[in-house]
């Protein structure tokens, strides 16, 4: 039976393929709740989800192109120093959110910085990586 449509509550530890684990919903003890094949998770994780029953254990191998896609070169930009604001205390390695044309809040990473440019990269820090999932199906309810 397919779950499709409905609301699932999911438990998952992610890792990558040297074993390292980036995320797990064992460490608060709540799964995650979504309703299953809307596209609010990855598409992968939701594929997986779709035929599993109530107690059931599964362990998923996602390619990029099934989690957060490849590593895309057009979101690695480089913009002029004095076009930023503060620059000169931009924190290189770690992550800074900027403001979309939009208004949202977007995150980028600070990959490197010298005295004229600053290179950020907006990729989502999973992509171009395959990832893991140990899954298990807590719960199946109609949406409300």
């Amino acid at each position: 039976m397919s779950n499709e449509g409905k609301i699932v509550k999911i438990h998952y530890t992610g890792s990558l393929d040297d074993g390292e684990v980036f995320d797990t919903s064992r460490l608060n003890g709540e799964p995650i709740e979504f309703e299953c094949m809307a596209g609010t998770v990855i598409k992968g994780f939701d594929d997986a989800v779709k035929d599993m029953e109530v107690g059931e254990k599964k362990n998923i191998h996602l390619e990029p192109e099934e989690a957060y896609g490849p590593v895309r070169e057009d979101l690695v930009q480089t913009v002029p120093v004095d076009r930023i604001p503060n620059a000169q205390d931009l924190p290189v390695g770690q992550t800074v959110y900027m403001q979309g044309p939009d208004g949202h809040p977007f995150p980028a990473k600070v990959v490197s910085m010298d005295e004229e440019n600053v290179v950020f990269d907006m990729n989502h820090p999973m992509a171009g990586k395959p990832l893991n999932f140990e899954l298990e199906l807590v719960e199946v309810k109609d949406p409300e």
